[in-house]
């Protein structure tokens, strides 16, 4: 006799148990229940089809109810809910169209997955707050920005379909803010994997908000959130992403297990605490593979893997469920960050050791066009090497190295496993040592002790005086960001310049990502120093510090410019350059196109690519300021690209009149006040940027930012020694024109642009000097101050009065500070 299979539930688990049913048994009796309308639909595409990536809702519909009973004769009934399971004579209640009856089972399979969790917040039912399950909420949704048309939303929620939705939204035009109340976004990664995926959300326009939550809900001209923090927000719609839960009042009611985790308790055979009874899908609890503990991981792969492994058990094959290691994958704008494993979070809760290491690669080859760099963290057992967990996040490729890495952990493999793979290489493809490989020589390096590290979670713990940082960049690198107390000696340097590092103290060397200061580290740990590499490099210190939405963005203030419209008609009349600014940050996108353009003939465009998001903007200033034509801007999946045309579009018949106006800048710098200097060399470099000459004279006081920081042995006078002692050495030394309190202000002026991203004085100076910017010392004044030119920076020139003046003449601005 036949058996007869009940299954509540489609989608995921429900629909691939009844396909693999059938498969196994051309006899069994099928019937499968789903109270919505659709039994197999593409959830997890749900957002993209409001974002109009996905641009048919057919392409939504993974199986139709007619082509299943087609193909798999099995009874499909849609909008029917089973509503009570009679374990005693093995029926289910179901409710069809206003209609109640039973049906009877041999078994049951229970797929009735999880549901968007909607805390009790006051006013949460208002119209105009949706959650994103199926395909009911979908059309829902999606009718909503057709007709209305929203401009603003506030997603609640930054898990995966709240990301999703953030991002989609945008896409179609809609102003989003993101609100999580958690420290951070994408609960899988760890807390600085999860800063690069805030900074790229916010790089891309999401206006985020970590570490706040709703209290209520108001209707006030459209929707109005009041935040925990007293903030308010208004949006003409909001998702509600905070997370889900798995359905269990069915299985409750009907009296089986539930688990600690509130999931339904089943074995490794997919079984409940009744025989006759499995369940799978969001809905259960899981082994968690890496630990063993019981958990809740609610994804697709896992969920048709249960059904199938239910199938086989009902027909009679055994089959077992070996845990769930949670490998999921998420696209952020032009990111991508993946998991699989656990993470620091789990690890520590469970009490389990571990270590962790980063590694910063290239995407493919880096002579090969389009690399771009992904960071991955590896989390393995200091005992024997096994792999725990791993994160990555960057733009191309993370989908591949993820997966070589869950299927290194689900055979049970090593970093030292992971040094000896053979991956497959071509140029456009990797690197001849691929990003896994590097990920398993680096850990293996550690566990072997050929390399001690320290990671930058733990530099605040370290006692000043018993380590001595080195930072083995270039000075040009170091004097754009460093660790406070870091003493910058080039790695190609060191071996000339290792008497200058103590050997009773413990070292720590850095450089940008690691790779450097790996190698110093095996320099000098040769030498007879205690020395620790610093993990993940300066680019992991940056992702721990940041803090997001506080910067000040200097070209918006300054230009305020439309947002740029879509690219021209423009016929050019000569040939088309490609430039590749990808990787350079402000200014430096705008002087290589002031470089590039300055080698090319009128009518001929520039096509610059560029990552910087902010270049949209200042090119539109730029050519506006230097007579040269944007043809428009676009966005490609990977980078920004702006096309410039050189020389106006237009020409006028009108006989030119043929006078010459002075274009260039002058500013007198009489103070020494480090406030006074920064906006100085602010005023010089945007003046620059717009191609203008510029002409800066240091007089009297200005004199000392133009002074090296170290002594230079010069003679001097005993007078002029004393103005020496008495004076700041160089910008780093400056005070504020007011609220100095001792120099403690200036070191809190400086910290608060560091934190605001914002160009140290040091920075500006080089800008400046890159940026073609003149700089004179006034030779009258170092004379009376007694400073020597061999005392000032490189790139200083000596000029007198009436150096000065011959500039001025050429000027129509001249400043004086």
């Amino acid at each position: 006799m036949s058996k007869r299979v009940l299954i509540v539930g489609g989608v995921a688990g429900g629909a691939s148990a009844a396909a693999r049913l059938r498969r196994l048994d051309e006899n069994i009796e099928i019937i499968m229940f789903e109270r919505g309308g659709y039994i197999s639909f593409a959830n997890c595409g749900l957002p993209y089809y409001i974002g109009e990536t996905i641009k048919e809702r057919q392409n939504l519909l993974v199986q139709t109810e007619e082509g299943m009973e087609q193909r798999f004769n099995i009874d499909v009934r849609t909008h029917s809910e089973v509503t009570k399971i009679f374990r005693d004579t093995k029926e289910v209640e179901v409710v069809s169209n206003g209609k109640t009856y039973r049906e009877k089972y041999d078994y049951l399979i229970l797929s009735p997955g999880a549901a968007p969790f909607v805390p009790p917040i006051e006013g949460v039912n208002l119209d105009g707050i949706y959650t994103l399950r199926n395909m009911e909420d979908v059309d829902r949704i999606k009718e909503h920005v057709t007709k209305n048309k929203p401009n603003k939303a506030v997603v609640i929620g930054g898990g995966y379909v709240g990301i999703e939705m953030a991002e989609n939204l945008k896409h179609i035009g809609v102003d989003v803010t993101l609100v999580e109340a958690a420290d951070q976004v994408m609960g899988p990664l760890d807390f600085e994997m999860a800063k690069m995926i805030e900074k790229h959300m916010i790089d891309n326009g999401v206006n985020l908000i970590v570490g706040d939550a709703v209290e209520r809900f108001e209707k006030n001209n459209g929707l109005e959130m009041t935040l925990k923090s007293g903030k308010k927000l208004n949006a003409d719609m909001v998702i509600m992403a905070i997370g889900v839960r798995p359905e269990v009042k069915l299985a409750k009611e009907a009296g089986l297990e539930i688990g600690e985790r509130g999931g339904i308790k089943v074995d490794a055979h997919m079984r409940t605490s009744d025989p006759y009874i499995y369940a799978v899908g969001d809905a259960i609890e899981v082994e968690d593979y890496i630990n063993g503990t019981n958990t809740l991981i609610p994804l697709a792969g896992p969920a048709n893997k249960q059904g199938r492994i239910a199938a086989d058990n009902i027909c009679g094959r055994e089959s077992v469920y070996k845990g769930t290691q949670g490998t999921s994958i998420i696209k952020v704008f032009d990111l991508t960050a993946a998991s699989t494993g656990n993470n620091e979070k789990i690890l520590k809760r469970q009490g389990i050791p571990y270590i962790k290491s980063y590694t910063h690669s290239g995407s493919h080859a880096g002579y090969y066009p389009g690399a771009f760099p992904m960071t991955i963290k590896l989390l393995f057992s200091p005992e024997d090497g096994k792999i725990l967990g791993a994160q990555i996040v960057g733009r191309d490729g993370v989908d591949k190295r993820i997966d070589v890495i869950a299927t290194a952990i689900r055979a049970g493999m090593t970093v030292y496993d992971l040094e000896e793979l053979e991956l497959a290489y071509a140029p456009p493809y990797s690197s001849a040592k691929d990003p896994v490989n590097m990920a398993g020589f680096t850990a293996a390096n550690i566990l072997k002790g050929d390399m001690k590290i320290i990671h930058a979670d733990e530099l605040k713990n370290i006692n000043p005086d018993e380590y001595f940082i080195v930072d083995v960049r270039t000075d040009v690198e170091f004097e754009g960001g460093h660790l406070e107390g870091a003493v910058n000696i080039p790695v190609d340097e060191l071996r000339k310049r290792m008497n200058e590092i103590p050997k009773d103290k413990k070292i720590i060397v850095y450089c940008k990502i690691g790779l450097r200061g790996y190698i110093a580290y095996r320099i000098l740990v040769q030498n007879g120093y205690d020395v620790y590499n610093l993990s993940g490099g300066y680019d992991l210190v940056l992702a721990y510090q940041m803090k997001y939405g506080e910067g000040l963005k200097l070209n918006d203030e300054m230009t305020r410019f439309e947002p740029m419209e879509e690219k021209k008609e423009v016929k050019p009349s000569g040939n088309t350059i490609k430039i590749d600014a990808c990787g350079l940050q402000c200014p430096g996108p705008i002087m290589r196109v002031k470089t590039e353009i300055e080698k090319i003939n009128e009518g001929d465009v520039l096509e610059v690519h560029v990552t910087d998001a902010g270049f949209t903007k200042d090119i539109k200033a730029w050519c506006e300021r230097t007579g040269n034509t944007l043809i428009g801007v676009e966005k490609t999946c990977c980078d920004y690209v702006a096309y410039v045309m050189k020389g106006r579009k237009e020409k006028t018949n009108a006989q030119p009149v043929n006078v010459e106006l002075p274009q260039g800048k002058t500013i007198v710098v009489f103070s020494g006040d480090l406030d006074k200097a920064i906006a100085s060399f602010i005023i010089a470099n945007g003046a620059a940027a717009m191609g203008r000459p510029v002409t800066m004279f240091f007089t009297f006081w200005g004199l000392n930012i133009l002074r090296k920081d170290t002594a230079v042995k010069v003679n001097k006078t005993f007078i002029e020694k004393m103005f020496a002692k008495m004076m700041p050495r160089g910008s780093k030394k400056l005070a504020l024109s007011k609220m100095n309190m001792g120099g403690i202000g200036a070191k809190m002026i400086r910290g608060i642009m560091k934190k605001k991203n914002i160009a140290s004085l040091e920075e500006l100076i080089e800008q400046a000097k890159a940026n073609g910017v003149k700089l004179v010392a006034c030779s009258m004044s170092m004379d009376v101050m007694g400073i020597k030119k061999e005392e000032l920076i490189d790139g200083v020139e000596i000029g007198g009065v009436a150096a000065y003046l011959g500039e001025a003449e050429q000027s129509n601005v001249n400043l004086f500070i």
